[in-house]
């Protein structure tokens, strides 16, 4: 590969990676209009509320950016940039097409690699909640410490039985050695990856860390204008990332009819429709208490993540 053909990759990464979030963030206020019942997204720029998006823009430029007196003013001002620039990172590792073609680098641990800054991107909103001065910002970041801490867990003993599977950590290695029968043997680990993914990046309805009627906005609460939009940003982001991995670990990714000139149409696809899914499950499931998000992620999930993996070993040794 070219210095040429990388640079262009990486262009084309950043395109992806400033586009599609937009893209989610504006479905999002269509679907929940349409699934709630909402006059004002459907409104602005007549046609289908199509202004909303750039309405949301310069709002969040026109608001004052301001610092609490008491804050860490340098962690404060860091920690949007921790929360959004690992998704980029994470973009890089994710193959969207067949052979060498639609990744921009293939690193023989790459689960391992975009796990590890999937969790750097949630340490942003735990920097943002230290740094603030504020109880109520506080409150949230060590909510989403606890939260990290339980659902990393079952998320990379999901990602491990498919890697089993495969025989291998790399991402498009895994691509390359799956088959369709793999989508119900594999299930259980997906349900597990998807479900503590969202809990990781606390939408709801695992968004304890920043329930507005009870910490107000949790760690963000100080944040304001642009540093604010940055951490919508990486939420839409990390929507993206946490949607393509489900659709590369346990859909198949870019598998499907006439897959070698329309690979990346089906990881779009496959990624579309579980981006959908997390619109759906913000409209109609209400917020978790911390108890019940704690016991679904011990009681429930890290125990099917160890039905997956021992029913992988099972499947690998009979097959073999």
């Amino acid at each position: 590969m070219t210095v040429l053909e990388v640079v262009v990759r990486l262009v084309v990464v950043l395109v992806v990676f400033l586009v599609l979030p937009l893209v989610v963030g504006q479905t999002e206020h269509k679907v929940m209009a349409h699934m709630q019942g909402r006059l004002g997204p459907m409104a602005a720029g007549a046609f289908h509320g199509w202004a909303q998006l750039v309405a949301d823009g310069v709002k969040f430029a026109q608001k004052e950016a301001f610092e609490p007196d008491g804050a860490d003013r340098r962690i404060f001002r860091l920690a949007p940039a921790v929360a959004l620039l690992p998704y980029l990172l994470v973009l890089v590792a994710i193959p969207v097409a067949p052979a060498t073609n639609g990744v921009v680098a293939d690193f023989d641990t790459g689960v391992l690699l975009v796990l590890a800054l999937m969790g750097v991107g949630v340490l942003g909103s735990l920097m943002a909640g230290w740094a603030s001065a504020n109880k109520f910002a506080l409150l949230g970041g060590i909510r989403v410490a606890a939260q990290l801490m339980a659902y990393e867990l079952p998320m990379l003993l999901a990602a491990a039985s498919v890697a089993m599977a495969a025989g291998t950590l790399s991402l498009p290695g895994i691509l390359g050695a799956f088959h369709w029968w793999w989508i119900p043997w594999q299930a259980i680990g997906g349900a597990v990856f998807f479900t503590a993914g969202l809990a990781e990046l606390q939408r709801p309805p695992f968004d304890m860390p920043v329930a507005d009627s009870e910490i107000i906005f949790g760690a963000y609460t100080e944040y304001t204008g642009l540093r604010f939009a940055l951490f919508l940003l990486a939420e839409y982001a990390g929507i993206v990332v946490l949607c393509a991995l489900t659709s590369v670990l346990f859909l198949g990714g870019w598998h499907g009819p006439a897959a070698g000139a329309l690979g990346w149409l089906w990881t779009l696809l496959k990624t579309g429709v579980l981006a959908f899914v997390v619109i759906w499950l913000r409209v109609t499931y209400p917020r978790l208490r911390a108890d019940q998000l704690q016991r679904l992620a011990w009681t429930a999930l890290i125990p099917l993540a160890l039905l997956q993996l021992a029913l992988t070993g099972i499947v690998k040794v009979v097959i073999s």
